[in-house]
């Protein structure tokens, strides 16, 4: 097994199993229910205009992000990139992507920042440019694994800090174009509430529109009892 190449880390009967998101809510992409409109987004703040994911968490995509994160195979990090821009389209317009920072203490344990590794990649597939310095974290919010929705968002409340737009001279129309979206790249959605905490605070800081992405996105509480 070749580790510089991502493909070759990932084998093809894995990569035909992933299963892309398709249709559903135009908002999030979350399948809707059979009755009234999407639940799983209903409770996101409007500062997030739109989060789309490449592919369903199963077993085959957890390995792969396990893998990522635990394993210190970092080049996994331009597969994950490439599955998000086969299956996601490319956004409209003048679009910058911004990846969740990472805590001190995870940066010191894996070496790096797997978002990071992510929205570089996809920057290049895109032709968008990425702005890494425009979040940061305020606090280490921990693991949410065991906790509820709610918790989840009283978790991460306050663990982000958005740099001003007018301190940026490329989002000025005078530097050229100015960025009209930002787009917030992570590993996986579950919940939302750290991507809704980081578009919030995006907003706040005077960003217009901010979007997310991520490469996997939790399966349906139905799905996963199945």
């Amino acid at each position: 097994m070749d580790g510089t190449d991502p493909d070759a880390l990932v084998c093809g009967q894995c990569r035909l199993r992933l299963k892309p998101l398709l249709g559903g809510c135009p908002r999030c992409r979350q399948p809707l229910p059979l009755i009234g409109p999407c639940r799983f987004c209903a409770t996101w703040p409007a500062e997030l205009v739109w989060a789309r994911s490449a592919v369903w968490l199963d077993p085959e995509a957890r390995q792969v992000v396990h893998h990522l994160k635990y394993s210190g195979l970092a080049r996994l990090g331009s597969f994950l990139a490439a599955t998000i821009a086969r299956h996601v389209p490319r956004p409209a317009g003048a679009a910058a992507l911004v990846p969740v920072p990472a805590s001190a203490r995870k940066l010191r344990e894996r070496g790096y920042n797997q978002a990071a590794l992510i929205g570089r990649a996809l920057g290049a597939a895109w032709n968008i440019p990425v702005r890494e310095e425009l979040l940061t974290r305020r606090r280490d919010a921990g693991s949410q694994t065991a906790l509820t929705p709610e918790e989840r968002l009283a978790n991460v409340a306050g663990a982000f800090a958005a740099r001003p737009a007018a301190s940026v001279p490329s989002a000025s129309p005078a530097a050229g174009e100015a960025v009209a979206e930002l787009v917030i790249v992570d590993d996986v959605l579950t919940t939302g509430a750290t991507l809704c905490a980081a578009a919030t605070e995006l907003v706040v800081a005077g960003w217009p529109r901010v979007a997310a992405v991520t490469f996997a996105r939790a399966l349906p509480v139905e799905r996963r009892m199945t």
